[in-house]
């Protein structure tokens, strides 16, 4: 998955992105789509009131597992649309988008802010070591660098990161409401009261439906299998977007337009795949025109694609489980300098 062009030999061309957004303007893709997200807002709020009450109704059975299951896909799928919000895809205001992303955020337990600053971060500089909040990791190495400067547990966890990705994205959920607490707690946030409160009562009422419908055993089993699928899914969305791709360091001289194809990556697949990831899987469209609604971003790809082909910038996609495959090859590959160190220093250690 990493890109063949490197940071040094590629060419600084800024009115080429001018171009490619003058050709994706022209094509009606900026346009608002106040339509589809009535619809699609509509449905997935109704189905996510659904689930709980159907949770209320189903009382105290294992059989809320599966309740579990279904509100973790419609957690993704409102934090999609405060995704679609962050970025000012559904509005044309940037105070209605706010708006609807902090009570959307408000719903599944994250803070709104806190999320909006950091994956803005993450826009700006995608796979830049020192700048890009989603590879700088405790739990991951995304480079070499970084998996040789980790020291002890994380040592150990950088070696055999392709085996512990999956399980460690099941943790992601409660990452979220970790960090959401903590920025709030901080403060900095420009509605930090209002996302203080938002949590509060997300986090009470969540616990006290579960606490008085569930048995405390059942209950807590509930809450981790919720979660943990919740993270799961959303870690699982996110995942196929840079990791693999080409990593930056501070002094590189690529271009916006190059930066940000060679850093990404899109998933191939039909409606079900925009579905499934939220429109994410155009990753690269994405990152090029951040507030191009969901549903144009299909038609945004081929311009794209085409326009990267007539000037040698290297385009990457594939399908789900390939990126997948993808991923988990290059975490390894990472750990593979830390691993030979290891068991060199092992083996010297063992012949005194």
């Amino acid at each position: 998955m990493n890109a063949v062009t490197s940071p040094e030999s590629a060419p600084r061309q800024g009115s080429e992105f001018a171009e490619l957004s003058d050709i994706v303007k022209r094509a009606g893709l900026m346009d608002r789509r106040p339509v589809y997200y009535a619809v699609k807002g509509s449905l997935t709020l109704l189905a996510f009131a659904g689930a709980w009450v159907a949770f209320a109704l189903l009382g105290n059975t294992w059989w809320q597992l599966f309740t579990a299951a279904v509100l973790a896909v419609l957690y993704t799928q409102v934090a999609f649309l405060g995704h679609d919000a962050g970025h000012k895809q559904i509005f044309p205001s940037r105070r209605a988008n706010d708006v609807t992303g902090i009570g959307l955020a408000g719903l599944v337990g994250m803070s709104y802010g806190w999320w909006v600053g950091k994956h803005n971060r993450h826009h700006a500089n995608p796979n830049l070591e020192g700048a890009d909040p989603d590879i700088d990791m405790a739990a991951l190495a995304f480079s070499t660098r970084q998996s040789r400067a980790k020291r002890g547990f994380q040592r150990w966890m950088a070696k055999y990161q392709a085996f512990l990705f999956f399980p460690l994205l099941m943790l992601e959920g409660f990452d979220l409401h970790w960090s959401g607490i903590k920025a709030v707690w901080r403060g900095g946030l420009r509605a930090r009261w209002i996302e203080a409160t938002l949590l509060t009562v997300h986090l009470v009422v969540y616990l006290a439906a579960v606490f008085l419908v569930l048995s405390p055993g059942k209950a807590f089993v509930f809450i981790v299998v919720h979660q943990c699928l919740w993270g799961l899914y959303m870690g699982c969305s996110f995942a196929p977007n840079h990791k693999g791709m080409l990593t930056l360091t501070e002094g590189h001289h690529l271009d916006f337009l190059r930066k940000q194809v060679l850093t990404s990556h899109n998933v191939t697949g039909g409606r079900w795949v925009d579905f499934a990831l939220g429109g994410l899987n155009f990753q690269i469209e994405h990152h090029l025109f951040p507030s191009m609604p969901r549903p144009t971003l299909r038609r945004a790809q081929p311009l794209v694609e085409a326009f990267c082909a007539t000037r040698g910038i290297s385009y990457s996609q594939g399908g789900l489980l390939m990126s997948y495959g993808q991923i988990l090859r290059y975490l390894h590959e990472v750990g593979a300098p830390v691993r030979a160190e290891d068991a060199h220093k092992k083996a010297h250690a063992g012949s005194h």
